[in-house]
């Protein structure tokens, strides 16, 4: 059977691309492997489900450490039963956001099956051949596993597996101080376990501003996370029962042990057996396929989304699925930019950044100049008891245009957005300062990060302009 361009993946970026070659009425095929289900890993097993968990987490540490006076509570929880809530959400937005869009599609049809190259025009699934002028690759990711002795004998949890435990482990091990790492430790942690975080580099989120990281070290470490920086494990295996690590902590030798193991140390682009030997293309060190702004491979191959390597994020992939499907089909091309896409971590408090750092706007040529508050000083926070974080803006020291903003806040992953709205319409200082932020609000520290740069805020009244 012959397309006009065949989808491979049917996460963000493949859905994305789908809809809109069916805008185009352009006949298509999308295909998925069904490994994390339809829709990919975001709403099977990643952003949706444990978003879900961190939230009944926090609640259950909220109640159990109560922040005003006079105010007594606790929670008890069964955690089978919280796992069949987040399974039934899912189940729920994985029929209504995919599913049925599947079915309104009418230009573009679906298949379940693993795709292989045979040709550059063709694909084998099972014994059909299936053909087209132009092919998107949208395959995702998925865990990459370190080459440790003695992992691949024990039996470690990756992001797929910690979400179908239907309780909670005593203690637990988990490789990496990234967004997922640090994730799973707060949750595991506000559910009861100990927690044990191992982390190879001097930080933890080491490509978020180091005001934040640290500021957010701090804090998981109060709550009972036990962090080791600078850590390599040389080798785990599993005894009794228990996996025990052998790691080098700051050149000292160090075993520590757990009940379980999670492999949370980056992700890997899901090219194995999909045949790209048969093609053109360019793989990375990592094994993501090189694309242009344009998400064009090579020939007549586009790729999108995580299988194209860092950044990975939902909003990203979609955003290349669509650019992808657009490119193909249009003379006047689309190019991708990566300058003003904001990103979030749920822990908690929340990380939210967009823009550039100090150190990239340094790194860029810009002669900068940066100011970190801390979040205390926003009357809001006050009143809602979470003091905890900072926020850091990173301006032109020449222009005054903002360049970066990064916070370590509750709701940051939504206040961001307005950092995302001043970049992209390259907004200055006074841009900020200048509009009327509603009192009492969290984003009043948006304008309160700008106000820094001119006076002294810990000596302004409430709504100062």
């Amino acid at each position: 059977m012959r397309y006009e361009i065949i989808i491979i993946g049917g996460g963000a970026a493949g859905f994305a691309a789908a809809m809109k070659l069916n805008e185009l009425k352009i006949r298509s095929l999308l295909i998925n492997d069904d490994i994390v289900g339809i829709g990919g890993t975001c709403v099977n097993v990643g952003c949706v489900p444990t978003k879900y968990l961190l939230n009944i987490a926090r609640i259950v540490y909220d109640n159990n450490h109560p922040r005003f006076l006079g105010l007594n509570t606790s929670s008890s929880f069964d955690f089978a039963q919280i796992m069949k809530g987040k399974e039934r959400l899912v189940a729920y937005l994985r029929e209504q956001k995919y599913k049925k869009i599947l079915e309104n599609l009418e230009h573009v049809e679906y298949l379940n099956g693993k795709a292989r190259f045979i040709s550059p025009e063709k694909i084998l699934i099972g014994k059909t051949t299936y053909s087209a002028k132009n092919f998107i690759i949208a395959m995702g990711s998925s865990t990459y596993i370190p080459p440790i002795q003695g992992l691949e004998d024990v039996n470690y949890l990756t992001n797929i597996s910690a979400l179908q435990l239907k309780k909670i482990p005593a203690s637990i091990l988990i490789l990496g101080g990234g967004a997922l790492g640090l994730e799973f430790a707060q949750l595991f942690s506000r559910f009861g376990s100990r927690v044990i975080l191992l982390e190879a580099l001097p930080n933890i989120i080491s490509n978020e501003e180091p005001e934040i990281s640290n500021l957010l070290y701090q804090y998981l470490v109060e709550e009972g996370i036990d962090i080791h920086l600078n850590c390599t494990v040389n080798e785990i295996n599993e005894i009794g029962g228990e996996i025990n690590a052998e790691c080098l902590i700051r050149r000292e030798s160090e075993t520590l042990k757990a009940e379980k193991i999670l492999i949370a140390s980056g992700r890997t682009a899901n090219i194995n057996d999909l045949g790209l030997e048969k093609l053109n293309l360019k793989i990375g060190k990592k094994g993501e396929i090189i694309v242009d702004k344009q998400m064009w491979a090579g020939d007549n191959i586009w790729a999108a989304g995580d299988v194209t390597g860092e950044p990975i994020l939902e909003t990203i992939a979609a955003r290349e699925g669509m650019i992808a499907a657009h490119n193909i089909v249009s003379e006047l091309k689309i190019e991708m930019n990566y300058d003003v896409i904001p990103h979030a971590i749920f822990t908690d408090p929340q990380v939210g950044s967009v823009g550039l750092t100090d150190l990239e706007a340094n790194e860029r040529g810009f002669k900068c100049k940066c100011n970190t508050i801390p979040i205390e000083l926003v009357p809001k926070a006050r009143i809602m008891g979470k003091t905890k974080g900072a926020i850091k803006m990173v301006i032109n020291r020449e222009t005054e245009e903002i360049l970066g903003v990064h916070i370590l806040s509750s709701n940051a992953s939504n206040i961001i957005h307005e950092g995302a709205m001043i970049l992209k319409n390259k907004m200055k200082l006074d841009d900020v300062i200048n509009t009327i932020h509603v009192f009492p609000t969290l984003s009043e520290q948006i304008k309160l990060a700008a106000q820094s740069f001119k006076r002294d805020i810990s000596k302004m009244t409430c709504c100062a302009e």
